[in-house]
């Protein structure tokens, strides 16, 4: 699996429909899905989600995968990619594409926050050790648009050899508790306070 930056309009619009991020963040998690799996883990229609999957796949972020049963009528989907990286630089060439940015950069920040109301919901579930070990960080530093471009990257950097650290301990079979984790983050200037 890869790390992909997305560049182009069409794919763009494709992942800022708000069922799709669901779908995408879904399949990365579970591996491999039927449309039956994630209807209920989305609770929508098999029939739509059906249709947002190969919408998906059109635009080669998921795929079809190996049959995790031995039902052969069942479609099996998993994700081809890791994550994905969206940037303003790539859409600022044409209104279109960058109100196409402003639209997916706004349902993916909706999807952020609905994932954490949930965590915030759900925290005292949880064991003390994920209590203790889950964070939020806010900081508001003073810096040029290179020092952000350059902490962004270093901070990326470190996140990348974590999950690769992840995905190798899975691989070799160390699961025990171990449980997917999200983290969101965002760097912009602020003039206002």
């Amino acid at each position: 699996m890869e790390n992909r930056r997305i560049t182009d309009l069409d794919t763009l619009k494709a992942m800022a429909h708000p069922l799709r991020l669901k779908l995408l963040r879904a399949l990365y998690q579970t591996r491999a899905a039927t449309a039956s799996q994630l209807a209920e883990h989305v609770d929508e229609a098999v029939s739509l989600v059906s249709y947002h999957l190969r919408k998906l796949a059109a635009h080669g972020l998921i795929e079809e995968a190996e049959p995790q049963s031995s039902d052969g009528r069942e479609r099996w989907w998993q994700s081809v990619v890791r994550g994905y990286s969206i940037r303003d630089e790539d859409f600022r060439d044409a209104p279109e594409r960058a109100a196409a940015y402003t639209v997916f950069t706004r349902s993916a920040f909706h999807d952020h926050v609905e994932q954490y109301e949930r965590y915030l919901d759900e925290q005292w579930a949880w064991p003390p050790e994920w209590g203790a070990a889950a964070f939020s960080a806010q900081s508001l530093p003073s810096l040029t648009a290179g020092e952000l471009a350059e902490l962004s990257q270093e901070l990326l950097e470190v996140i990348e050899k974590w999950q690769r650290r992840g995905e190798a301990a899975v691989g070799a079979g160390d699961t025990e508790g171990r449980e997917n984790v999200h983290l969101h983050l965002f760097g912009f200037p602020a003039r206002r306070p």
